[in-house]
């Protein structure tokens, strides 16, 4: 009875996933970090809503994104990558900046009310 119980759950669970409506999935957006710079510098991302901002770091030194606006911090190591989660936010401007180069890393997330349809980035 278990073993029909766990393979029953894990169709259901696999149906889930796999049918998961496109409107719930949560909004990324990417950033590159090359020669400590952020690539875009700035991002949109949609008021209202829960973002994924994900961080590829393609440099050999690792980068600390902070960002006081955002209150959120975290380390991206070299060759490698991270997220972090913002919102949902109001619209305006949020920036960023890596601590470990801050005259060079520096980028802004832009909050806009985006109609659907519209693209961010």
């Amino acid at each position: 009875m278990i073993a029909y119980f766990k393979s029953s759950l894990a169709i259901i669970i696999g149906f889930c996933v796999i049918h998961t409506p496109k409107a719930f999935a949560l909004p990324e957006v990417v950033v590159e970090i090359k020669d400590h710079l952020f690539y875009p510098q700035e991002v949109v991302v949609p008021a209202g809503k829960k973002v994924r901002l994900t961080f590829v770091n393609y440099d050999d030194s690792p980068e600390e994104i902070d960002s006081f606006s955002l209150n959120r911090e975290k380390v991206i190591f070299a060759n490698s990558k991270g997220s972090i989660f913002i919102g949902p936010l109001r619209p305006g401007e949020y920036p960023f900046f890596g601590e470990f180069h801050p005259n060079s890393a520096v980028g802004k997330v832009i909050v806009a009310d985006i109609k659907e349809g519209d693209h961010a980035n």
